[in-house]
This record gives C-alpha cells, sequence and structure tokens, in this order.
C-alpha cells in the first residue's frame, strides 16, 4: 500500500494507518531520551518520579511542545520518513510543520476518554478545504506498542460524516450542550468507528476534517508515548498554528537547528537555499546567532 494506495485511502476515507511505519531504528535515537522527556511507566505508578504530579489533573498535561527538551524527539517530528510521507500525501514539497507535540498518557492518570471531534477549530482560522491544495495533514506516531487497553485512537471514514456541517464539531456519544456540541443521540457514529491499535512505529495519517476521539488507557500499570504533528502547505496560512518565533530563543530550539538540515529547517519557515533573503549580511548574521550551523547551502546558492 505504498504509494498509491496510500493517498487514495487518506483522501477517500479521512485517514491511513500504516502499521510499523517508522523501524525500531527510526524510532530507537528518542526513545533513549524518553527519560529526559517523561516518567517511565515504573516511575509513574510506584510515584518515584516526581514529575507524576503533572499528569493527573487533565489529558492534555502530558503534552510536551516542540522544540523538546530531547534534541532526538525534535528530530523525529521532522525525519526524512516523515517528511516523505507528508509530501506524498499533500501532494506538494512547499510546507510547513504548524505544531508538534509529545505526550504521554498513564492508566489511572485521568481520563481520555474523548467524544468523537474534528481538530480544525484549533488549527485553522477558517474551516477544512476540501481541494487538495488546501489539505492540512495530521499525525499520530507511536512510539510503543498501543493495544486497545491503551487507549488507542478511534477514527470515522468519511463516507458516514462527509454531510455533517462544520457546527456542531464535538457529538458525544449520548449528546451534550454548548457552542458547537451536537444535542442528538450520536450512538450510530460510534457503531462506524475504527480503532487505530497498532504497534510501535506506527503513523496514522488523517484530515483536519476526520472525526476521531481518544480512548481511555486499561492496561495495569500502563504507559503510552506518541507524537501529534500537523503538517500544511505553506500557502495556508489561515493554518498556522504556531508561529515558531516564539520559541526560537530556547535552548532546545538552538540544540535543534544546529542539527537540522535546510530541508528540515524550512519546515519552519527558514528560506531555501537561493532565496533572495540570503545575502552577505544575513549570511554573517546567521552564523552569528547559530554558531554551530553550517551555512554552507546557503553561502553557495547565495545571490551574488
Amino acid at each position: 500500500m505504498w504509494p498509491g494506495d496510500v493517498v487514495d485511502e487518506w483522501r477517500t476515507r479521512g485517514f491511513v494507518i500504516l502499521p510499523g511505519f517508522l523501524s525500531t531504528e527510526d524510532l530507537s535515537p528518542a526513545l533513549g531520551e524518553l527519560e529526559t522527556m517523561f516518567p517511565t511507566p515504573e516511575g509513574f505508578h510506584d510515584g518515584t518520579d516526581d514529575r507524576r504530579s503533572r499528569y493527573v489533573e487533565d489529558e492534555f498535561d502530558g503534552i510536551d511542545v516542540f522544540p523538546f527538551a530531547s534534541t532526538e524527539f525534535s528530530m523525529l517530528a521532522v525525519h526524512p520518513r516523515i517528511v516523505e510521507l507528508a509530501e506524498l500525501l499533500l501532494g506538494q514539497t512547499d510546507l510547513r510543520l504548524s505544531s508538534a507535540e509529545a505526550w504521554a498518557k498513564y492508566t489511572g492518570a485521568t481520563s481520555y476518554d474523548q467524544g468523537l471531534h474534528r481538530d480544525y477549530l484549533n488549527q485553522t482560522i477558517l474551516v477544512p478545504s476540501t481541494e487538495d491544495r488546501y489539505q492540512h495533514l495530521e499525525l499520530f506516531i507511536f512510539l510503543v506498542d498501543v493495544p486497545e487497553e491503551l487507549g488507542p485512537p478511534h477514527l470515522v471514514p468519511y463516507e458516514h460524516t462527509a454531510d455533517l456541517p462544520m457546527n456542531p464539531n464535538f457529538y458525544p456519544r449520548n449528546g451534550g450542550s454548548g457552542d458547537f456540541v451536537s444535542p442528538d443521540d450520536n450512538t450510530s457514529l460510534y457503531d462506524v468507528e475504527e480503532s487505530g491499535s497498532a504497534p510501535a512505529g506506527t503513523v496514522i495519517a488523517f484530515n483536519t476534517r476526520t472525526f476521531h476521539r481518544g480512548t481511555g488507557l486499561r492496561k495495569a500499570l500502563g504507559a503510552r508515548y506518541s507524537m501529534q504533528l500537523i503538517y500544511r502547505p505553506a500557502e495556508a496560512d489561515w493554518g498556522q498554528r504556531l508561529g515558531w518565533a516564539i520559541r526560537s530563543h530556547e535552548p532546545a530550539w538552538y540544540e535543534f537547528v544546529h542539527r537540522a538540515t535546510p530541508r528540515q529547517l524550512e519546515l519552519f519557515g527558514f528560506p531555501p537555499p537561493g532565496h533572495p533573503f540570503w545575502t552577505d549580511e544575513t549570511l554573517v548574521g546567521i552564523r552569528q546567532r547559530y554558531p554551530k550551523l553550517d551555512i554552507t547551502p546557503w553561502q553557495a546558492k547565495a545571490p551574488r
């Protein structure tokens, strides 16, 4: 199912599940630094990790945002295999990484069970488009095995949701109240959802129009580690979930930039080699700001 069927399934069903897309070798550098990011299952459940209290109030408390304390986690967000997949599914190469999050969940910490919803309300100031050139790509990346008892996402194929309006956006099983919340019995949607349960290295690609939800963790002493990435076409400026400049003077950002390739940096808005931004002045300045960055690729193509 690579590449043609992957694109077709993502476009027609709203998601595609790619079991083991990243290899053990791909994941091992990040997993080797897991403890710099999150408590281990043992550290959380036996209470020996002082960070435990952070995770027990709200389901989103387990999220860290790029740039990560672990440079290897930051590099994984722009791994060449991931970028290749984003280019394939979005059908273009001028892309931006709109968001990158690493997420730890622990059995019993809090409730992770969600109602079905789309993510567009915090990813764009507009609404999702059905035009291929304006699609936004969301990726779940499993860093560990995620069986059903470790809370995999559940997703609903487009065929069951294509006619639903932009408002409401949240569909509790038995209905609810509030802005953007469906008041109806929505059991029929839950009857057709599909589980994303899969092994480590799996990537689930979906869309801002795709209905999905998080599910609860039931495995005794369990922990689930994953990443959630959002890629978009560069021209879809209305989908800029995060502005990276506000995080670009953190030590972790400099560590990432000094490791990244020009292609990886373009995903954050660095002008590519050959762009008129790169002059003698800006090349000197960029070397001063990022002294460990090899500026040769930009220097070689700078306008004379």
